[in-house]
């Protein structure tokens, strides 16, 4: 029997894979078209523009659904441990499986309301614009604007990162509880790591990027902002992967039990 048909392991196999593969092939797109800077970007900044907001918003949909599929086993095997043991509480375990899926939603409101740049046509040259000639011999300029879903992608990914960290800080703790029925010592070490690199890293994604004025996907290296844009996108991947990392150290956990569909006929 191969490794990943063992039990559910094959969900968070997926879902790592998979979510990886979310971040980077749009980045790669993004990066071949020119349509990011190579070095920090954001995550969404790569995903803006056709087509690898298609590719993007595409992906983050499936993540998001098996890490819905993955949040409700992980719930249902702890559940089935503390049946044995009580050694988890049920409250706790089902706190994490709220934050768990109000996660997933995030990252579907992130998939959905994509931030989108396109060019409006303004009838003034304005300075730093790109200026065109058109048919009616006007002098046009196109000014670089983001559409008016940015509020709720922002709201969107800020619910996705808030309710990740606080998930998996849960989860960590929820393994040390039922420490050694559960995980080994090595795994529950391992997710408190990643929680709390995530954890630090999410306070500079949020508080720096209230200080980042610019809005075009080719950042100006030269403003007073771009450190603070620099501290933000960095931290942004780490809390990301961080996501990412977690979700491998289910594997082994997920090798251990299979769930059932009973139908009963009334």
């Amino acid at each position: 029997m191969w490794w990943f048909t063992q039990g559910l392991c094959f969900l968070p196999v997926f879902l790592v894979a998979w979510s990886s593969s979310t971040f980077i092939l749009p980045y790669v797109i993004a990066v071949l078209r020119r349509d990011v800077d190579v070095l920090f970007p954001y995550i969404s900044d790569t995903g803006a523009n056709p087509p690898e907001s298609c590719i993007f918003g595409l992906m983050t949909f499936v993540s998001a659904c098996a890490g819905v599929a993955t949040v409700y086993c992980r719930f249902k095997f702890v559940e089935k441990l503390s049946e044995g043991t009580r050694v988890a509480s049920p409250r706790l375990n089902k706190t994490a499986l709220a934050l768990g899926m109000l996660a997933c939603l995030g990252m579907n409101v992130v998939a959905t309301f994509q931030v989108e740049a396109f060019f409006v046509v303004n009838t003034h040259a304005i300075k730093g614009c790109v200026v065109c000639w058109d048919f009616a011999s006007h002098v046009v300029a196109f000014d670089w604007q983001e559409t008016t879903v940015t509020a709720v992608h922002d709201m969107g990914a800020l619910l996705f990162f808030v309710t990740g960290v606080l998930y998996i800080l849960l989860q960590s703790a929820i393994s040390y509880h039922f420490f050694p029925y559960g995980s080994s010592v090595a795994v529950c070490r391992a997710r408190l790591a990643v929680a709390v690199i995530a954890l630090l890293a999410f306070f500079p994604t949020v508080i720096c990027a209230f200080f980042v004025k610019q809005k075009d996907l080719h950042r100006d290296a030269g403003s007073e902002d771009y450190p603070f844009h620099v501290a933000s996108a960095v931290c942004e991947w780490i809390v990301a992967f961080s996501f990412v990392c977690f979700f491998l150290t289910y594997i082994d956990d997920f090798k251990l039990f299979t769930l059932r569909v009973k139908t009963e006929m009334g």
